[in-house]
């Protein structure tokens, strides 16, 4: 088959390099360099997994500019573009999508149009509506950053939203490209897909928030959060997983996401929900107050982004804490060897560690890093497990 795909972000390209062992897969950017960087088989973002398989692997995969040579004669035209929440609009902003099925439809009305960025609960039948069309379909990703591709051939389950055949051949396509095998396939109808992403990201924002809750207790009252938490962890349907305090949930999905369907609960009786917003923002304010107490001139803020095998740090949660401690007059600089910029939002950018380290009075770090343990008095974290979840 040939397939087509609209983005080439974590979603798009891992989902690409995983298709292209078995069919012809083009991929459609508008950032020249990026293509470029796809066609010379360099991965333009940091995942192992996609720079080993674009290297290595015998992949009928290439990237271009051109809507038109992407989607010309596709079998499946898979959407993988952003889709930013607008808290204006408390709706994620789905134009990019819109662009994509309204060139699909003036080029190639009769392939199957494939939606894996996060939408709204219901919005692909709107969609298929709005454009009088039955070729929109919604499959869920659930992709790390960083492991995106790993995910993909090691799947915890296939999920499409539609009860047909083009959907069962498409999880069967996503299937065939995994090294997994007896992987779970569930076809439901798109509303109930998209639901099933909302409520599987915010489940995860829930339990995260849990613990750091749990540890922000066991910090005001002087107690072991690692010998609650572990106690805790013993009971089998709590679990030793997912649950490394952090300084709230951050990246490019869970924000959003818990959000979005916090606003799709506007006429639903709820309280656990709203909530899970909530609690990010006031651990958030309970670590920067944490840092504040300890009167430093400099407060050093190692590594923006928020787990180890990233380069992203789209609305990682140490950013709303660089805020909250600006505000009180301190300066932040900032270590992020990732970041090209002399300074991030009025923060200064210290290149040389030895400098960031001599002249930071706290290390602020959400996860603890070999590179920092000769001032290990002067660091600031609530990573007790050494792991990033």
């Amino acid at each position: 088959m040939k397939i087509a795909i609209a983005g080439t972000g974590y979603v798009g390209l891992s989902n690409g390099i995983l298709l292209a062992q078995h069919n012809e897969v083009v991929a459609l950017d508008i950032i020249p360099e990026k293509v470029e960087m796809i066609n010379n088989k360099i991965s333009p973002i940091d995942d192992k997994e996609i720079s080993d398989y674009l290297k290595s692997k015998k992949l009928n995969f290439r990237a271009t500019l051109d809507k038109y040579d992407a989607y010309e004669n596709a079998d499946y035209i898979i959407i993988s573009t952003p889709t930013d929440y607008d808290p204006e609009t408390n709706f994620f902003n789905t134009k990019l999508v819109e662009i994509v099925v309204k060139d699909v439809l003036e080029i190639n009305p009769k392939a199957t149009m494939v939606i894996k960025s996060t939408v709204p609960v219901g919005y692909t039948k709107s969609l298929n509506e709005k454009f009088d069309t039955k070729n929109i379909i919604f499959s869920p990703e659930f992709l790390r950053e960083g492991s995106a591709l790993y995910d993909n051939l090691y799947p915890s389950r296939i999920i499409v939203g539609e009860k047909s055949d083009r959907a069962q051949s498409f999880a069967n396509l996503l299937a065939e490209g995994a090294i997994k095998e007896d992987i779970a396939i569930l076809l439901t109808d798109s509303t109930e897909a998209e639901a099933i992403k909302l409520f599987a990201n915010t489940y995860l924002a829930l339990r995260i928030s849990y613990f750091n809750e749990l540890d922000s207790y066991a910090q005001h009252n002087d107690l072991s959060t690692k010998d609650i938490i572990q106690g805790v962890g013993l009971d089998p349907r709590i679990g030793n997983h997912y649950n490394n305090p952090s300084f709230g949930y951050g990246g490019y999905c869970l924000p959003k996401d818990t959000k979005q369907l916090r606003a799709n609960y506007k006429n639903v009786p709820n309280n656990i929900i709203g909530a899970i917003v909530d609690s990010n923002a006031t651990r958030k304010d309970f670590i920067a107050d944490s840092i504040i107490r300890k009167n430093p001139k400099i407060v050093g803020i190692f590594r923006l982004v928020m787990k180890s095998g990233s380069d992203n740090f789209r609305a990682s949660a140490i950013q709303g804490i660089m805020k909250r401690i600006k505000a009180k007059g301190i300066e932040v600089v900032v270590y992020e060897p990732v970041y090209d910029g002399d300074d991030f939002f009025h923060s200064r950018v210290i290149k040389d560690l030895k400098e960031f380290k001599k002249i930071s009075d706290v290390i602020v770090a959400n996860r603890l890093s070999g590179d920092i343990e000769d001032v290990q008095s002067k660091v600031y974290t609530r990573d007790l497990f050494g792991k990033d979840k």
